[in-house]
């Protein structure tokens, strides 16, 4: 097992603590997994280390640093849809998926200090499991991020920086740290080890209903959670667990979306695009996607639908969903509001999963 440049292709050992390649090019985890089998999931083990056997894990500091993560119901929504509860972790949200695996690997390879940046749910994954794992955090957020969120942050006792200006220069703040200072980038976008946490939702969902649904409705900022849940699905694919690819439906900002202008264009690099105002789909506000061109050779690849959320139904459609019982954060409801929006569009769509990412009272402000 060890790192791949995705530019020059030049290798490295998991140990190195270099964010990236010397060309500039992000890693890649160069790990195969064994075949997809339920009978080597460890029903013993209520987290998602109970499919351990599909994850590159180095010894077995999993067992002082998993918080529980994982293990989330699916919950029907109406005929047409079902809901995958991810909020229904320690920090509230899907990151912990990833977190979970990325501090296990740093604390197996002996980092004693992190760096992160974040709109808030990432950074209270990795100060969580930093807190857990005995491991110094220090997490940047930008202006505008949920106080509830900096609260967490805080009280999984992380520094914490508050930076004025957008997301991506919020990363690019805590980048010239890293830089500077030689910390740990203990990020989620750049560091491969997240993605293998965040493949579990796909097992998980599997495990439970015994298929994949038709359609499956995924979050797109960075893209933590579709690099994740493509992985899974191709694992599952490659394994002849599944038979075909499910119609994958990536949601994007109304106010800020690099990869419907990419597609539009057929650019395989999303440019830089600065979000046109402030929006509520905070969480996916990313201007700067930096795995953008292995996410568009997905999309490509897998005929993969996008969606804008409409800015002015995510609130109707967070009200909708609190009605019915489940109190989401906002970029969570713009999931739903692009669903709804996705079928206008495309005319019923049945047997479709969205996942319920962040809990609500993470973004009441």
């Amino acid at each position: 097992m060890r790192y791949v440049c995705a530019n020059c292709k030049t290798s490295a050992e998991v140990t190195t603590r270099a964010a990236k390649c010397d060309c500039g090019g992000l890693w890649k985890l160069d790990y195969q997994p064994p075949k997809f089998d339920l009978s080597l999931v460890d029903r013993e083990t209520w987290s998602i280390f109970r499919y351990r056997a599909f994850m590159p894990l180095e010894g077995e500091y999993w067992r002082e640093i998993s918080l529980g993560e994982g293990m989330t119901p699916i919950v029907p929504f109406g005929e047409d849809v079902l809901l995958k509860m991810d909020f229904f972790m320690p920090t509230l949200s899907f990151k912990d998926r990833g977190a979970a695996v990325l501090i296990s690997h740093c604390k197996a390879i002996g980092v004693e200090s992190v760096v992160q940046d974040s709109s808030g749910n990432a950074g209270n994954s990795v100060a969580a499991y930093c807190g857990n794992a005995g491991i110094d955090c220090e997490i940047f957020v930008p202006e505008g991020t949920s106080p509830k969120k900096i609260d967490m942050i805080k009280a999984h006792k992380s520094r914490i920086n508050v930076v004025p200006g957008s997301r991506d220069h919020c990363a690019d703040v805590c980048r010239n740290k890293v830089v500077k200072e030689g910390k740990y980038y203990a990020n989620h976008v750049y560091n491969p080890f997240f993605y293998q946490g965040t493949k579990t939702y796909i097992y998980e969902i599997y495990e439970q209903l015994r298929r994949i649904p038709a359609n499956i409705v995924l979050p797109l900022g960075n893209g933590t959670l579709v690099i994740g849940a493509i992985k899974g699905l191709e694992e599952l694919l490659s394994s002849g667990v599944i038979e075909k690819m499910p119609q994958i439906i990536l949601v994007q900002s109304e106010y800020c979306d690099p990869f419907i202008q990419a597609v539009q264009t057929k650019a395989n690099k999303a440019a830089m695009k600065t979000p046109l105002k402030p929006t509520m789909a905070e969480g996916i506000a990313i201007g700067a996607p930096m795995r953008s061109e292995e996410i568009l050779e997905y999309i490509y690849k897998y005929a993969i639908h996008l969606i804008a959320a409409p800015e002015d139904r995510i609130l109707e459609a967070r009200m909708a969903l609190a009605a019915r019982g489940i109190y989401c954060e906002h970029t969570t409801a713009a999931n739903y509001a692009a669903y709804l929006k996705y079928c206008e569009v495309y005319g019923k769509t049945s047997d479709c999963l969205i996942p319920m990412c962040g809990a609500g009272l993470k973004s009441d402000h």
